[in-house]
């Protein structure tokens, strides 16, 4: 879990993936959709992804990936995400991390 939470803070916006997971990929498109580029971790290529997959579940999160974590806070998996995405809400929140343009 220590790992986890630290990953999730070193940067504004960190994914929590699997490289076989389509709701991974398409999460993480939107995101760059939407200007941004986010740390992306796959915890299938962590030696310690095991350990992190079972923290990500006993938060609630079952399947564990994609979890989103905005500034340190979780905002969950694609249901979540996706609900942000179509309320307008997930661009307010990204709006610190995308590049502002002259």
């Amino acid at each position: 879990m220590d790992k986890l939470l630290r990953l999730a803070s070193e940067n504004g916006v960190v994914i929590f993936s699997k490289s076989s997971c389509c709701l991974s990929y398409a999460v993480i498109i939107l995101f760059q959709e939407l200007g941004v580029n986010p740390s992306i971790h796959e915890i299938d290529h962590d030696p310690e992804g095991r350990e992190m997959e079972k923290a990500l579940m006993r938060l609630g999160y079952n399947p564990p990936v994609p979890t989103v974590y905005i500034g340190g806070k979780i905002i969950g998996s694609t249901n979540e995400v996706m609900s942000l995405h179509l309320s307008g809400e997930l661009n307010q929140r990204l709006k610190p991390y995308q590049p502002t343009l002259f």
